[in-house]
């Protein structure tokens, strides 16, 4: 059965119709998922790749997609019924399909990876505009612009071959390919030239030479694919690029807290050689490899794990700017940055444990750590990244800060009111009492000027 394209469109004879989606769910538990039979039908009544309209769902839904163009399966993790994704799917199409001019949905869109933009042409009225690029999905369309994503199916590709063969044979492409056969091929100029090897290298040197050569974009096509991955492997990409900008030869590989895995801090990436980091100049790549694999948040933890050891207090101050990229006005990251900062004080518990105020002093006065922050961190002993009795311990040695930071902010607000008061005793004055025995305190208006008596003219007497 088919719908309009524009479905706030009721007309029977409107001329833009798709096919309605269909809907299959599969698997059970965890593995359960949403098979959108028909997307490529659907996709090729919006004249868009099937990948954009399955991508959208997932953005929507908040769960990861899967294209296998070659069986022409689109799925979305989870179980959907097909009147949601209908629903989701006009979503789709205000935005991305019709045209905000004519509302036809004869438009064609145009990718422009080195400005980061996306064009909008319609056929119908000659409108051509910008997207708004603001929508997840825009990112997915300037890794996977729609020339390199044709269709989608097998059978499209084949017709166009048949087509192809068939101009051919009328061109006469097979009679002239066989009069070529006759052409003798042309002596070489040179007879040196056969001495020439016209392999290319393979060593090593010439294989990372040439990989130099390649664009950045080229390279961000390679790694468009990272987003798809699960929360833990983006971590592990993040922990991986981070260490190689870091001088020393630190074993194993990062593994997240919020997935419930356990981190060894025994382990011998742990074990910190003296000061050998080179990461000075290279925090603007380190936020942009976050923020590509969208970790940011994260960030701080690893961080943390990486580049603090027992002289914390020296490399707060050295790795400052680092650490700001991530945690300025951005609490989730503050809150991270103290759970790296209980892992660091696990693995030093000799050297660090007596001297947690301190450290948390030089945090928050270095506007890693924001008051609100450090106030729902005390009220709460988490066993996230330590073991309860040790996260015990560093809440009762981190109290005297609590204390101090929140006694400076009633002094703080105390001098504001103050400030308020000291107005208003410009109007009050102390009135003294022979026969009163306690101290009044009375209000006194401010006299108002006597008017001037008029003038007398003496002559007039």
């Amino acid at each position: 059965m088919s719908v309009n394209v524009n479905r706030s469109v009721s007309d029977q004879f409107y001329r833009y119709k798709m096919p309605r989606l269909i809907a299959k769910v599969e698997g059970k538990g965890n593995g359960i998922k949403t098979v959108i039979v028909n997307m490529v039908d659907v996709a090729k009544a919006l004249n868009r790749p099937p990948t954009y309209p399955t991508k959208f769902f997932g953005c929507e839904l908040g769960a990861q997609t899967q294209f296998d163009s070659k069986n022409d399966r689109y799925i979305v993790n989870g179980s959907h019924e097909a009147n949601k994704l209908q629903d989701m799917l006009d979503g789709f199409i205000r935005k991305f399909v019709l045209c905000p001019e004519c509302d036809n949905p004869e438009t064609d869109l145009h990718v422009n990876p080195k400005k980061q933009t996306i064009g909008n042409s319609c056929k119908a009225c000659g409108y051509r505009g910008m997207l708004d690029t603001r929508h997840k999905l825009c990112t997915f369309i300037l890794k996977n612009p729609p020339e390199s994503t044709e269709g989608g199916s097998a059978s499209v590709k084949k017709e166009k071959e048949k087509k192809n063969r068939k101009k051919d044979k009328e061109n006469g492409s097979g009679s002239e390919a066989g009069n070529q056969e006759n052409f003798d091929a042309p002596n070489p100029v040179d007879g040196d030239d056969d001495d020439e090897d016209w392999a290319e290298e393979t060593t090593e040197e010439a294989q990372r030479r040439r990989m130099e050569e390649i664009s950045d974009h080229a390279k961000n096509l390679t790694l468009s694919e990272d987003l798809e991955k699960p929360l833990e492997e983006r971590v592990n990409l993040f922990y991986n690029f981070v260490k190689r900008r870091i001088k020393g030869n630190m074993k194993g590989s990062f593994k997240s807290r919020l997935l419930k895995i356990p981190l060894d801090f025994t382990a011998p990436r742990f074990q910190h050689k003296k000061e050998s980091k080179t990461i000075d100049g290279a925090d603007k790549e380190i936020l942009a490899e976050a923020e590509r694999l969208d970790v940011k948040a994260m960030g701080p933890l690893i961080l943390s794990e990486l580049l603090f050891n027992e002289n914390i207090r020296d490399q707060i101050k050295k790795y400052k700017r680092h650490f700001l990229r991530f945690c300025l006005s951005n609490k989730k990251a503050q809150k991270y940055l103290l759970g790296g900062f209980e892992c660091v004080v696990k693995l030093h518990q000799n050297q660090l444990l007596s001297r947690v105020p301190i450290i948390l002093k030089d945090l928050y006065d270095a506007d890693l750590l924001e008051e609100d922050v450090i106030f729902a961190w005390a009220e709460k002993v988490s066993k996230k990244y330590v073991s309860k009795e040790l996260a015990k311990e560093i809440h009762a040695k981190a109290a005297p800060f609590v204390k101090w930071l929140k006694e400076a902010e009633e002094e703080s607000e105390g001098s504001e009111e103050d400030e308020e008061e000291e107005e208003d005793d410009e109007n009050v004055e102390v009135v003294y009492s022979p026969s009163a025995r306690e101290l009044k305190v009375e209000t006194v208006k401010p006299d108002k000027p006597e008017k001037e008596e008029d003038d007398i003219d003496i002559d007039a007497i």
